[in-house]
């Protein structure tokens, strides 16, 4: 079985320019033969080239993998929200923690001045200032409170947050789960029918002329993939354009086993029962 790369390798080529007529002239003098079997049998070649191109145009530009690259762009901006919510409440957390042990000095030390005033063990002098000094801590552990209070507001509020972006992360791995298996089945569909097709393409070249061949795929690589097409109804159906009345005199008379070339694109142009000669 062929690698992905071998099944998936296709060349991208690019326009050019339209012969001489010069050229035209030098070209038909030197223009290959093969009889109009192996002509007709290229025309099959083309057809199977130009669907193993589709083919990988397809698997470039797959729905199933432009959905697949959505979802993991936005899992991927969620889950970096996802962090920093994490270190928020991480953050949070620790405040509270702080604020508690803020708070418990402060309890017990009120705790043992009540202590003191309730069971008469301070004597007059110092009790005014002990006095004092409890109302000081209890509006000290009421403002600490309060603190602690917002703080543990914040925490939840944080908390939930992150529980919400933590379960859309959650609901988008299985999306993308579900989007990954449709990415591969469709690869796997798209790959298997390449192969079919590189089978056929093994299948018709040993009918073909080694020469007929390599001229087809040098144009073939200027032109999009196409090397070669049929003259139907007087219009080469390469580039589409009709042929002038000169040009279908002349291959109307040329041999019926010279490979006759577009004077518009260049291409192999193939005479079959449907060309108008």
């Amino acid at each position: 079985m062929r690698p992905l790369s071998r099944l998936w390798h296709w060349t991208p080529t690019a326009s050019a320019d339209r012969r001489t007529p010069e050229r035209a002239v030098q070209e038909r003098v030197r223009a290959i033969r093969a009889d109009v079997t192996a002509q007709r049998r290229l025309l099959d070649l083309q057809e199977v080239d130009s669907a193993i191109g589709r083919l990988v145009r397809r698997r470039r530009a797959l729905p199933e993998q432009a959905t697949l690259d959505a979802l993991q762009a936005e899992s991927g901006s969620i889950e970096s929200d996802l962090v920093g919510a994490q270190t928020r409440v991480s953050d949070l957390e620790l405040a509270n923690e702080r604020a508690e042990a803020d708070l418990e000095p402060v309890r017990q030390r009120l705790t043992r001045n009540e202590k003191r005033i309730a069971d008469g063990t301070v004597d007059a002098k110092s009790l005014s200032s002990l006095v004092e000094e409890v109302a000081h801590l209890r509006r000290r552990i009421g403002d600490l409170e309060d603190v602690e209070l917002e703080g543990m507001e914040a925490l939840e509020q944080a908390q939930s947050e992150r529980d919400a972006l933590q379960a859309r992360v959650d609901g988008l791995g299985a999306r993308i789960a579900e989007a990954t298996q449709a990415r591969d089945a469709a690869v796997t569909a798209l790959t298997n029918e390449v192969g079919y097709q590189r089978t056929e393409r093994d299948r018709l070249l040993p009918d073909l002329p080694a020469d007929l061949v390599a001229l087809y795929t040098k144009i073939a690589a200027t032109r999009e993939g196409v090397g070669a097409a049929e003259l139907k109804q007087r219009r080469c159906t390469g580039c589409r354009l009709e042929i002038n009345a000169n040009e279908l005199r002349a291959y109307a008379a040329a041999p019926p086993d010279e490979v006759l070339r577009c004077e518009e694109c260049s291409r192999i142009i193939v005479r079959t029962a449907e060309s108008g000669l």
